[in-house]
């Protein structure tokens, strides 16, 4: 059929490696998304910390 329509034949083997290599690609941009949306997370609440000012010292005599 691929032949009739003038297109590549690839082996069977070929394309479940192929498929097996875009799913581990997908879990990968999947986990490095993720990463992403937590780090801007962070960097949200850092700017937010930082714009609020230093905590004061504790009250003297304080156990910290």
């Amino acid at each position: 059929m691929a032949v009739q329509a003038d297109e590549e034949v690839v082996a069977a083997s070929r394309v479940r490696e192929l498929e097996a290599r875009v799913r581990d690609l997908e879990r990968l941009l999947g986990r490095k998304t993720l990463e992403v949306e937590v780090l801007k997370e962070a960097l949200t609440v850092a700017r937010v910390n930082k714009a609020a000012g230093p905590l004061p010292p504790p009250p003297a005599g304080s156990s910290r």
